[in-house]
């Protein structure tokens, strides 16, 4: 199963971006990973520019989620919601339905008790526009995730290790089920 790991930080030390490295750690063997690195550089999303003359930048996310059997999203939250990176690059996507019937997962992960539970529903709400297949047991939110991940990115409670392994079951099932 080829999966396109997405965090929605661009911050080098993110704990989000340590927290998907990590996922793809202790996925399964049939599980390979791609992590998308170019998040900074996609473009303003705009009308005017998509189409036939779109960035090589767009066109390179395109191809990635085209090629993807399943997504995993990793996000924190800002003010409220997903950073506008993500946004952005998931506003790219409308209208080429990458994401529709796509599996996918999504993850916010916080320092703060609500563990961005407020980007989560963001994310979830336009997952759904986008026609994006979530599973129930593919949505995650990580509340004071810095307790919960030491600095070299291992995960030190055990419930949220757990919790992954289901993130990723239910991945693996959903890409199965098609």
């Amino acid at each position: 199963m080829r999966i396109l790991a997405i965090s929605g930080s661009l911050r080098a030390t993110s704990t989000n971006t340590r927290l998907v490295r990590t996922i793809m750690h202790m996925a399964p063997a049939t599980m390979e990973f791609t992590l998308y690195e170019g998040l900074g550089d996609l473009p303003h999303f705009s009308p005017d520019i998509d189409g036939d003359h779109s960035p090589s930048t767009v066109l390179t996310l395109r191809q990635l989620l085209t090629e993807a059997d399943g997504v995993l999203i990793c996000t924190p939250e800002y003010a409220f919601g997903v950073p506008g990176v993500l946004k952005n690059a998931l506003d790219w996507t409308v209208s080429t339905g990458d994401f529709s019937g796509k599996p996918t997962v999504a993850i916010s992960a916080s320092p703060l008790w609500g563990g961005g539970d407020k980007a989560h529903a963001s994310l979830l709400l336009t997952l759904q526009a986008l026609g994006a297949k979530v599973p129930e047991a593919g949505k995650l939110s990580i509340p004071q995730i810095n307790k919960k991940l030491n600095p070299s990115g291992e995960i030190q409670d055990t419930a949220t290790a757990q919790q992954l392994t289901a993130v990723l079951d239910a991945l693996a099932q959903t890409i199965d089920n098609l």
